[in-house]
């Protein structure tokens, strides 16, 4: 991984709930740095993100001149977190010839030497 950090999770009530990170400045600039070789649109970065023993892939999101990062249920379950919870953030910015920018990712993976 990359960049790691530590941020607070909350909670955005649209049509559904979401729950997101939002980058702090120095991971920000890291995956600015990145974005023009790993964007596929929108301002998506698909990104490579571990929180515990959890890794998975996704896409940031542009979000007030920084990235937020979306979690996923099955994520928050195995890991245990909650709305306003602090999570330890590893990620790598992954190129598009790396994933298929209109796929999923892979399934969310346990890493179980990290238990």
């Amino acid at each position: 991984m990359d960049t790691s950090f530590r941020a607070q999770v909350f909670e955005w009530r649209g049509p559904a709930p979401f729950y997101w990170v939002l980058l702090p400045v120095h991971a920000a600039d890291y995956v600015r740095a990145q974005a023009a070789e790993a964007t596929y649109g929108w301002g998506a970065i698909p990104v490579l993100v571990r929180i515990g023993a959890t890794e998975w892939e996704t896409s940031l999101l542009p979000h007030s001149g920084a990235y937020a990062l979306p979690l996923r249920k099955d994520v928050r379950i195995k890991e245990e977190i909650g709305d306003g919870d602090t999570v330890a953030v590893a990620l790598t910015v992954a190129p598009r010839e790396g994933r298929t920018a209109s796929g999923p990712g892979p399934a969310v993976q346990v890493i179980e030497e990290d238990r």
